[in-house]
């Protein structure tokens, strides 16, 4: 079995199904992170070259299952996947997690994209705490009278203008330490994705204890696919229902 990874659910999987004798699990991973986080078992990094180059990999491989457990906005590999499972005939999962909802208190914009998001931030904050990722980063950079705080894992390749000031930092992230990053940078506008999980929600709730702005960008639209989960129990039965 191939599990396209790089989340916690990705993680989860292949350790759950790492001691089973009658599997063997192969874990990718894009490799936009330096020092990953790694899941047990083989794990290979790297592209496969879009959906043929896939295609030809499961093949060479002998691959029986695929799982697609990549990020929420990894859009690409998502839509290579649909069609290289097509292609193959294998089996194909998508494990995703279910995005988040507002609660009373919240006050969130939401936008279909990124370009939506820049026009935005300006009727809505001075002062941005960005949490979408380091390719992102440069669509901010015109927003020469707003300044941000982007929290990312890696810095980007680009270099980054006065007006913005990088924390490279990595999740999970604690309530107490995020309410403190707000109150000590005067952040008055939250921009992120809809990621879901629990690893990076602490920041939503101490904007909304704050009554600060939540400025969300929406998950790209998925391919039509034939198997949807959203935990990795419900994966694990996936797996075991399949033939071989």
């Amino acid at each position: 079995m191939l599990i396209l990874g790089g989340t916690a659910e990705a993680r989860a999987l292949a350790a759950a199904l790492a001691n089973r004798p009658d599997m063997s699990v192969v874990s990718s991973l894009a490799g936009r992170v330096s020092n990953p986080r790694l899941p047990v078992g083989e794990v290979r990094i790297g592209g496969f070259g879009g959906a043929a180059g896939l295609a030809g990999w499961l093949t060479e491989r002998g691959i029986e299952v695929l799982v697609d457990a990549t990020h929420p906005y990894a859009a690409r590999i998502r839509l290579s996947a649909a069609e290289a499972a097509v292609t193959t005939g294998l089996p194909h999962l998508r494990l995703e997690r279910p995005g988040w909802h507002p609660q009373p208190g919240d006050e969130w914009h939401r936008v279909p994209d990124l370009a939506s998001a820049v026009a935005a931030v300006p009727a809505l904050g001075r002062r941005v705490l960005l949490t979408t990722g380091r390719q992102s980063l440069p669509a901010f950079w015109g927003l020469t009278d707003r300044w941000f705080l982007a929290r990312v894992v890696d810095a980007p390749d680009e270099p980054v203008p006065e007006h913005v000031q990088l924390l490279r930092s990595r999740g999970p992230y604690q309530l107490a330490d995020e309410r403190e990053l707000l109150r000590a940078h005067r952040i008055d506008l939250l921009v992120t994705k809809d990621s879901g999980g629990s690893l990076t929600e602490a920041k939503l709730v101490a904007a909304r204890e704050r009554g600060i702005p939540v400025l969300i960008i929406d998950r790209p639209v998925s391919p039509p696919l034939p198997a949807i989960v959203t935990t990795v129990p419900a994966a694990v039965r996936w797996v075991a229902t399949q033939p071989g």
